[in-house]
């Protein structure tokens, strides 16, 4: 072979055997909490899990200051309150495409390295009905206008995360998948529009929810075990439900026109508390079986050697103001507590053998509001009612972590779930008497009576950032106050 042909097919070469960014692995960071990990403290923690990629639900300024001059790649969402607003005013998505994009957007400098504008967060979730089906592509379309003006088009990509029931099979077969029927039309739109723009579909692979909700499908098929009974489909043998999953959707892609779309798995994870299956145990078991098997690109039957693009954990960090409509389980996703403890021996696949929790974390006091035994308790399970709607009591759940401490054990956990979101108050631990303070930790077993962070709700980042404006006002006021003097 002539040298400079040699060099040539060398060139051709390099990304095969350098392989390439498909399978890459990044995690979800959720902000639905009532005491939230400083924005700092939580880039901290990322980095020092070889953490490379981040997918926000919203664009809080805060957590992008946090996140500028860090090196990882960021996915920003726009929340499906917003999406009306976009679809309708091309100006409103200029406008915010300007604040949230281009403001921190790193041209190989010190800012924020963001790869994928999210438009809602999985608006074609069946329970959501119609209500924001009319406005996602127009958003879509108005927000990728916004880039193209601002001349990030080329760098940005605009995508729809799509929910685990967009797509569906009746019989549990990979080739009998297909997009739910009042969806066929917007998945078109879609789909053309993100082919246009050499965008991926964004999806979530929920093995957990299929797994409470398929009696056919078994823990240890989900949980990617070697010698479970596989399914078979035709020519093809399935051995996990991810890969059954994926061939589900990948059949449904191909079906309305579309069978070389890429694909992103934007959450996928399981929960360790909240419900029956969701331990810290069963959750190391999955993570470890998804990492491994992504990691080793063999892909799934309909796309051999074909991983997904990228696949995003979900979640980071326990949120505990999620909504539970789906089930207790919502606020128990992440790989680590909401204080960055990490709850299982797990890594990304990059490296780092086990997870590092966080570091110099700051608490409240170590104080907890337990029920007061010498007290009149029968409005005791009441004021525990009362106590948790508004705190957090899923861990509670059957199956939960604290479903087995009884009475008059759950009684001071709600007690102590409400005086710790109200920042340890004396008088959210009175409940008509029937309050305690105590300095004795009264978790049992793996149940634990949780303390609360410092960062509390009256400084949550919303508020702060608010506080940070009202000074550059004063100081460009009082700047403009002084030139007028002179």
């Amino acid at each position: 072979m002539p040298p400079n042909l040699f060099v040539f097919f060398l060139f051709l070469t390099i990304p095969c055997l350098l392989g390439s960014t498909a399978g890459a692995i990044g995690v979800i960071w959720g902000t639905m909490s009532s005491h939230p990990l400083p924005p700092s403290k939580v880039v901290e923690l990322l980095k020092s899990n070889n953490v490379s990629k981040v997918k926000l639900f919203d664009a809080d300024p805060l957590v992008l200051q946090a996140l500028s001059g860090s090196n990882l790649v960021v996915t920003v969402g726009i929340p499906n309150s917003m999406l009306k607003t976009f679809n309708s005013s091309r100006k409103a998505a200029e406008s915010w495409v300007h604040d949230n994009v281009t403001r921190y957007f790193s041209h190989g400098g010190a800012g924020v390295r963001i790869e994928y504008v999210a438009v809602g967060d999985e608006p074609f979730l069946q329970s959501y009905g119609e209500q924001f089906h009319p406005f996602v592509i127009g958003a879509a379309m108005n927000i990728q206008a916004a880039l193209t003006k601002a001349n990030l088009a080329s760098e940005v990509k605009v995508v729809v995360p799509c929910s685990f029931d967009t797509f569906v099979s009746e019989s549990s077969l990979p080739s009998k998948g297909h997009f739910r029927t009042d969806l066929n039309k917007t998945m078109i739109q879609l789909l053309t529009f993100l082919s246009k723009h050499h965008s991926p579909f964004f999806v979530t692979i929920s093995p957990f929810i299929s797994f409470q909700q398929n009696k056919n499908i078994s823990l240890d098929f989900t949980l990617f075990k070697e010698n479970v009974r596989p399914h078979n489909d035709s020519h093809r043998t399935y051995k996990n439900s991810f890969d059954l999953s994926y061939d589900t959707l990948v059949t449904a892609l191909s079906k309305i026109g579309f069978p070389e779309m890429g694909i992103v798995v934007a959450r996928i994870g399981w929960p360790t508390d909240g419900a029956p299956n969701a331990t810290s145990s069963i959750a190391e078991t999955f993570m470890k079986g998804l990492v491994d098997h992504l990691h080793s690109k063999t892909g799934t039957p309909l796309r051999p050697r074909n991983p997904p693009i990228e696949t995003f954990i979900f979640s980071f960090l326990d949120e505990d103001q999620r909504s539970i409509t789906s089930g207790n389980f919502e606020r128990h996703w992440g790989v680590f507590t909401f204080d960055g403890q990490a709850k299982y021996h797990f890594n990304f696949g990059l490296g780092s053998k086990n997870l590092v929790n966080a570091q110099f974390v700051e608490y409240l006091p170590s104080k907890w509001c337990v029920m007061n035994n010498n007290k009149d308790m029968s409005n005791a399970t009441a004021s525990a009612l009362e106590a948790c709607s508004i705190s957090d009591c899923t861990a509670l759940s059957p199956g939960g972590s604290c479903s087995n401490i009884g009475w008059p054990g759950n009684i001071s956990y709600a007690f102590n779930s409400y005086y710790q979101q109200h920042d340890q108050r004396a008088d959210s631990c009175d409940f008509g008497g029937l309050g305690l303070i105590t300095t004795v930790d009264p978790s049992v077993d793996n149940c634990r009576f949780f303390i609360e962070l410092q960062t509390s709700h009256s400084t949550s980042v919303h508020e702060a950032y608010l506080f940070l404006w009202i000074i550059l006002l004063m100081a460009y006021f009082f700047s403009c106050l002084l030139g007028f003097m002179q």
